[in-house]
């Protein structure tokens, strides 16, 4: 069976657990079975490994054929409001309040 690579990372076989390297495979279980586990083990993750988790799934889901989502829309007001939170937390870091 071929062998998938996460970003530059190569993935090693391990039984049925696959694990970046550096990854201690002792950490991890394969008995996740529910989308509410997998969430919790992946909120514990380092935010490097999230994001290997991420080009992973993306890679996946683009093997499948997956839609990429709407792109989406917002309206200039708030375009204009974030920018006018944005420089107001500027400045007010500005001043070291």
């Amino acid at each position: 069976m071929a062998e998938r690579r996460l970003s530059n990372s190569a993935t090693r076989r391990c039984g049925d657990a696959r694990a970046l390297p550096g990854w201690p495979l002792a950490k991890y279980s394969n008995d996740m079975s529910t989308l509410a586990e997998i969430e919790k083990a992946a909120d514990a993750l380092p935010a490097s490994q999230k994001q290997e988790l991420m080009l992973f799934l993306a890679a996946r889901l683009r093997g499948e054929g997956a839609r990429l989502p709407e792109p989406r829309k917002f309206s200039r007001e708030q375009i204009r409001g974030w920018i006018a939170e944005d420089e107001a937390e500027l400045e007010r870091l500005q001043r070291g309040a």
